[in-house]
């Protein structure tokens, strides 16, 4: 089962070993910036979120947000029921209470 995690959480997640970061808004938002750390984009509402996301190692752990962490908390249960056996973190307030840095 995923966990809703805070900023301070989600930062000293990166350090774990085997955790990526998965930003699951539209290419327009991650235009607009994104957290520096996240090295996959997946938009959840385009039409290949669930064919792109099987693609993805399902042992590895994954952060996992969005603009106000309700998209990134469906992703996150999308993929507890695709068999991702890593943990999964949801950033609860997403990148709108995010704190750190943002690149763009």
């Amino acid at each position: 089962m995923f966990q809703n995690v805070d900023n301070k959480q989600f930062k000293e997640l990166f350090k774990k070993a085997n955790t990526l970061v998965l930003d699951v808004r539209t290419p327009k938002e991650v235009a607009e910036g994104h957290i520096p750390q996240a090295n996959l984009f997946l938009d959840i509402n385009g039409a290949f979120f669930e064919s792109e996301l099987v693609k993805l190692d399902k042992s590895k752990n994954y952060l996992v947000y969005c603009r106000s962490g309700a998209r990134s908390a469906r992703a996150c249960k999308i993929m507890e029921d695709k068999g991702f056996k890593g943990e999964l973190y949801n950033l609860a307030m997403g990148i709108t209470g995010w704190d750190g840095d943002v690149k763009k």
